[in-house]
């Protein structure tokens, strides 16, 4: 009698709690409607905002949230939580098979191969130091070099570097001034850069020619803290050459269709590469990424059928279909409502299962990553989740804890405004730092 009793006034009190932890949401909720209404800011461009209480399971507020925005680099975090489905381990590197005296390997779209900050070299080993001859099939890839809807013009960007099966370096050239010289690397591109003196311009920087890797710089200064990173034009002789120049062994192409029996390289850990893709906000990172889960699925490396199978099997609780195109959120064609992204928020979350583990793999306010810089410096960070940038686009979406110490998930996207995007990043972190303040 005495336990049905104590249980019964368990319950009452679990209930409770609820109902009070309700109410206190639903007074959140009004306060933040008068907030919205009241903001200049927010009047001028088309904003999207939604708040969702982890504990209670309720939506707190929304303000457009079935409305569909622009992510862009919003998007990682669609690739980032497919990634925890299809590779929660390690990154597969390359599938081979060894014929005789022979090594044969396709591509699996790796990004980390000898990546900049994660130096991934086991792949690097595994050909280098093989007794056998070196043979790579291409042709798993079947898309182009760049993600439908990008920007042609920035083809000389660090942010655009092109895709392909067989990536090396983060497929970019680093380029830097070394006590006065010009300096590349891979080293293989150093002949390939020469000075223009026919270019105008009154600031040194070097510009690769649209179709091919000649490189070219303007007869001016170079500074001495100079350091530039340009996209390398990918194409199958330039990453046999460089491959074979980066291993030190020759490799020759062979016409070979991959059989399903052949074995899989597994490299680098796959959390190092989804937190180097978050933090940065890596934009080469996430499209490899896409074909590296495309490789879990059969012998085609496509994008865009490793977006329709991670939509059909690890989408669909979603309120509203992503329309998604690229991994990065490079395109103006990604399309996705606030309160998609909070559902997602909440399957990263049960997902990894372990708050400081998630929120050291994202950008932290005042602390880390492209959050750093929107909140002011700290060392007890309350916003952790991933910004996304774009001409007239600037959002953020992830978990932000309160003093009281509950998690809020949030998706607060603008789009269309015409003010300079520190505006708009300041009022957001306005009114994410009222929300970490009070409740």
């Amino acid at each position: 009698m005495v336990n049905k009793s104590f249980h019964v006034l368990l319950s009452l009190g679990v209930l409770c709690l609820f109902l009070l932890a309700c109410s206190a949401d639903r007074q959140m909720g009004n306060k933040l409607a008068k907030i919205f209404k009241k903001s200049d800011v927010l009047k001028q461009d088309y904003s999207g905002f939604a708040l969702y209480d982890l504990s209670t399971g309720n939506m707190v507020f929304e303000s457009n949230a079935d409305k569909y925005f622009t992510p862009a680099s919003n998007t990682k975090l669609f690739t980032f939580y497919a990634g925890l489905k299809m590779v929660p381990d390690s990154i597969p590197s390359l599938r081979y098979i060894e014929k005789g005296d022979s090594l044969i390997f396709w591509g699996t779209g790796d990004p980390s191969f000898l990546q900049s900050q994660l130096k991934a070299i086991k792949t690097y080993n595994f050909l280098k130091f093989s007794n056998k001859k070196l043979f790579f099939a291409p042709g798993r890839y079947t898309g182009s070099f760049y993600g439908k809807g990008w920007q042609w013009d920035d083809y000389n960007d660090y942010y655009q570097a092109e895709i392909n099966e067989f990536p090396i370096a983060d497929n970019l050239v680093d380029l830097k001034n070394v006590n006065g010289k010009l300096v590349a690397l891979p080293r293989y591109f150093k002949d390939k850069i020469v000075a223009d003196a026919t270019v105008k311009a009154t600031t040194f920087s070097v510009t690769r020619a649209f179709i091919e890797n000649s490189f070219s710089f303007p007869t001016v200064a170079m500074p001495t803290n100079y350091n530039q990173k340009v996209p390398y034009k990918v194409n199958l002789a330039t990453t046999l050459n460089l491959l074979a120049d980066t291993i030190g062994r020759p490799v020759e192409i062979i016409a070979m269709q991959m059989p399903p029996a052949s074995k899989t390289l597994y490299g680098i850990k796959s959390d190092s590469v989804f937190k180097e893709m978050l933090l940065p906000s890596n934009n080469f990172i996430a499209e490899q990424l896409l074909l590296v889960y495309s490789n879990q699925l059969g012998q085609e490396l496509s994008a865009e059928k490793a977006i329709a199978h991670i939509q059909k099997e690890y989408l669909a609780s979603l309120p509203d279909k992503f329309i998604w195109v690229d991994g990065s959120g490079l395109s103006r064609y990604d399309l996705v409502t606030p309160r998609s992204i909070i559902k997602l928020l909440e399957l990263i979350y049960k997902t990894v299962n372990d708050p400081n583990k998630l929120f050291s793999m994202l950008p932290a306010g005042g602390m880390t990553g492209t959050l750093k810089k929107a909140y002011p410096t700290t060392d007890k960070p309350f916003v952790f989740g991933k910004t996304g940038t774009l001409a007239y686009v600037h959002n953020q979406s992830g978990y932000v804890v309160t003093k009281s110490g509950k998690t809020y998930l949030f998706s607060f996207l603008n789009n269309n405004f015409v003010v300079p995007a520190a505006t708009v990043r300041t009022e957001m972190g306005r009114i994410m730092t009222y929300i970490h303040e009070n409740y």
